[in-house]
Parts: C-alpha cells; sequence; structure tokens
C-alpha cells in the first residue's frame, strides 16, 4: 500500500484555555485533492499552519512526505507551497518580475529560474500579460499568478486556503480547472473552502471539521449518502399552512420561502403518500420538486449534530 503524502495523528492545539483542534486524525493520498471543510473557527486555518510548520502541534504528529513537521521543518518546507486566501502578490513588479523574484527568494539557480517562469506563465495563461504590472491584473488573474509562484520550486503538496475567495463564477470555474489539472501531474492539493460545491466538484476526499473535530470524512458521494439519497421540498401559498405541513410530516422549515424539506424516496408510491397525507389534513401545496443531496445538506446536518451532541461548559 503507497504511503499517504500528508498522515495528522492526535493532533490537539489549545490557544490559552480554548481547544481549538482536539485530536485529528486523516491521510492525504499523494496526487489527490483533499478538502478540510468547517464553519469559521472550526479550526481549518490552524491544521493548515500546523501542517506548513507556521505553527506547531501542543501534542499528536503531522508529517509530509515522511518528515515530521516539527523536528525536520527544513525538510517539510523544500516540499511544500502555501497559498492565502488573497493574492500575495507584488503588485508593483510584473506577472514575470513577481516569478523571477520568487525563484531567487527559493535559492533556485538563474537558468532553472528563467526556465521555471516561462512554463508557468504558459501554464497559467499569463503569457500575454506578463510583461504587464501586476496591479493591472484582475482578480481572476492574480490568483492564478499566485498560484504560479507558489510553484515556482516544484512542490509536492501544495495548500490552497480558500482560493477562490472574491472571484466572479466564471473565473472560479477556470480556477477549479487549474486545479484538476494540478493534480493530474501529480502535485497533492491540500483545499480549504467556503464554498461546499467547490469541494464536491474537486476533492477526491473530504473531512468536515466541528469544534476541533473530524466528524465525518469520504468521497462527496459517501458523505451525501449520509443524508438520504433525495429530499422532496414543498412550498406553500401561506405560512400556517407551512407549519401545519412541518407539524404532519416533519423536516426541515424556511419561514422565507415558505416550505418543508423532508428526506425520502422519489418512488411514486412514496409521493402519492406524502401528498394524500397533506390533502387529508386540507393543506395543499403550491408545488413541490425533487433534489438530491447536496453537501450543504451534509454540512449543516454533521455540523448540527455535533453541537447537539457537545457539552457546553459554563
Amino acid at each position: 500500500m503507497t504511503e499517504p503524502v500528508i498522515s495528522v495523528k492526535n493532533i490537539k492545539k489549545n490557544f490559552g484555555k480554548k481547544t481549538v483542534l482536539d485530536g485529528l486524525q486523516f491521510e492525504v493520498a499523494k496526487g489527490s485533492i483533499f478538502a478540510l471543510l468547517g464553519e469559521n473557527g472550526a479550526g481549518k486555518t490552524t491544521m493548515v499552519r500546523i501542517l506548513s510548520t507556521l505553527i506547531q502541534a501542543d501534542s499528536g504528529v503531522a508529517t509530509i512526505g515522511g518528515y515530521d513537521t516539527n523536528r525536520e521543518s527544513a525538510s517539510v518546507k523544500k516540499l511544500i507551497s502555501l497559498t492565502g486566501q488573497y493574492a500575495a502578490v507584488d503588485e508593483l513588479l510584473t506577472g514575470e518580475e513577481n516569478l523571477l523574484m520568487m525563484g531567487r527568494l527559493n535559492h533556485l539557480d538563474r537558468q532553472t529560474v528563467k526556465k521555471r517562469t516561462a512554463e508557468l506563465l504558459e501554464q497559467f495563461d499569463l503569457k500575454e500579460a506578463a510583461k504587464k504590472r501586476a496591479q493591472s491584473y484582475s482578480g481572476g488573474m492574480r490568483r492564478r499568478l499566485d498560484i504560479a509562484i507558489s510553484l515556482i520550486a516544484n512542490p509536492q503538496v501544495i495548500f490552497l486556503d480558500e482560493p477562490t475567495t472574491g472571484l466572479d463564477p466564471r473565473s472560479r470555474k477556470n480556477m477549479w480547472n487549474m486545479i484538476q489539472r494540478l493534480a493530474e501531474s501529480g502535485v497533492t492539493i491540500f483545499l480549504t473552502t467556503q464554498y461546499l460545491e467547490e469541494a464536491d466538484q474537486l476533492a477526491d476526499k473530504i473531512a468536515v471539521i466541528s469544534r476541533g473535530k473530524i466528524v465525518e470524512e469520504g468521497t462527496a458521494t459517501e458523505l451525501k449518502r449520509l443524508v438520504g439519497e433525495e429530499k422532496i421540498e414543498f412550498t406553500f401559498a401561506d405560512l400556517p399552512s407551512c407549519q401545519k405541513a412541518l407539524d404532519l410530516l416533519g423536516g426541515q422549515i424556511d419561514v422565507n420561502e415558505m416550505s418543508i424539506t423532508i428526506t425520502t424516496e422519489s418512488s411514486p408510491e412514496n409521493i402519492r403518500q406524502l401528498l394524500n397525507m397533506l390533502y387529508e389534513s386540507s393543506i395543499h401545496p403550491a408545488s413541490f420538486i425533487f433534489r438530491k443531496p447536496t453537501l450543504d445538506d451534509v454540512f449543516m446536518e454533521i455540523t448540527s449534530d455535533h453541537k447537539k451532541g457537545a457539552v457546553v461548559n459554563g
């Protein structure tokens, strides 16, 4: 069996009296895209900072490429690259100059820097803008340049912290395609994102973190199965009817949309039974639709269940 490129075992981290990471464990396969999902404050960024050697865990072991992120940080740094939420480029330099500068900072020889710069400008569709100052770039171009800069030294693992924050839908799709190509080339991608659709589209494996713990882990398909195969959503003309339907059928209510959502199978018999129950109670839905579960459904259910089961300290 192939050794994982990233291995995290029982990582714990406290800031003062607050426990941020509480025994995290997971592995990431080489050349895969791994997504860590969680609400703000769940511990995602802290885990990335530990893996990228910026801070140390209080206990537990994290390795990258077999090197301990604590005891062998110098070796780890040679294997990784970190890209934050916002493009960290020098706006007064051209795209080409940004790449050349980072190559020199990584102590690459002149010929290698020149070759890698040309390759990355081509790969990230920045060749025509290479001689223009970065301050003239669009948001999508800056993000592409930022990731290109992080790849100048050919890292084996790249950490992308919410890489499409602030991008328009077209630029976001282009970034997704680029991330997929990076993984296909053998680079391991560790992704944190606020867009659940992004993890759904990209990730080979997803871990959901809540209150410093991994609460579920698997492929997008496996996680969706946790909340049922399909959901039916009934919409009503008024809120009293919506509330009566909720009392009768259960499910989740959306007061603003005057709708309830129920997990069920999409068989004709199930639909008939639900509609009969409503009409027998003189409740008349304005419309209904079926939809397959999304990662949003998974995330809401998993994290809400974890919070319900958590012990609240006074």
